[in-house]
């Protein structure tokens, strides 16, 4: 992978791609909060990641884009959750990934999905919407999101991927928030779940809270679901 992104634009929204060394390797998208790619880019390398194309989706409206459905906000300051993942998927399908592979010397072998907090959560929806993705990663994934277990565990994925990553924090549950503290119970009832399924997914606790060494998180999961 390429150390320096091609920065372009599509459907307003910043992207960075950063170019696999090997055409045709895998694409994996990430929709991104700080809209820094590079960081991401630098851990991967730090872990000898197999090859890919990296996407760095920024410029997102965060509390819409990547929820799938409204409900106020339960952190203090924060703007309430909009709902807006329906429509941004579909942004993402038809005008944002086009647009990427159209800048790809050849068609990626697969494409998978990567996020981290409301990014996990929503690459986790999009399972359940659509049969683009391949491999699923969701690094400290919100899944305390409310009613979002209760919906994974009453509906069929649109195609199951073949490989899933799950990470989470070990001190994220340690948090007052009645809403936030459930994130572990949470992440472990949907992986449970998941192992029933017969899935081939992986979990992994990482030292910390939720805001602990993100990029890295988000390294070691694109790294996992890029091994088959």
């Amino acid at each position: 992978m390429t150390d320096h992104g091609i920065d372009f634009e599509a459907a307003g929204k910043k992207l960075t791609l950063y170019p696999a060394d090997k055409a045709g390797s895998p694409l994996i998208i990430f929709n991104n909060y700080s809209d820094d790619g590079g960081s991401i880019v630098k851990a991967m390398k730090e872990l000898s990641c197999a090859d890919c194309s990296l996407l760095s989706i920024g410029n997102l409206d965060w509390n819409n884009d990547m929820t799938p459905w409204s409900a106020p906000s339960f952190i203090p300051g924060e703007k309430s959750y909009t709902g807006g993942a329906d429509e941004y998927l579909n942004v993402l399908l038809n005008e944002i990934i086009p647009e990427t592979e159209r800048k790809l010397s050849e068609k990626p072998e697969f494409t998978g999905i990567a996020g981290y907090s409301l990014a996990g959560l929503f690459s986790i929806y999009s399972m359940y919407k659509c049969d683009r993705f391949e491999r699923v990663a969701s690094m400290s994934g919100s899944l305390w999101f409310p009613e979002f277990t209760e919906y994974v565990l009453g509906h069929s994925m649109t195609c199951e991927p073949s490989k899933i990553y799950f990470s989470l924090g070990n001190k994220e549950a340690k948090t007052r928030n009645p809403v936030l503290k459930t994130v572990q119970e949470n992440t472990e009832k949907i992986f449970e779940h998941y192992q029933k399924l017969g899935l081939n997914i992986s979990y992994e606790l990482n030292e910390g809270n939720h805001f602990k060494d993100a990029a890295m998180r988000s390294a070691k999961g694109i790294a996992a679901i890029l091994i088959a």
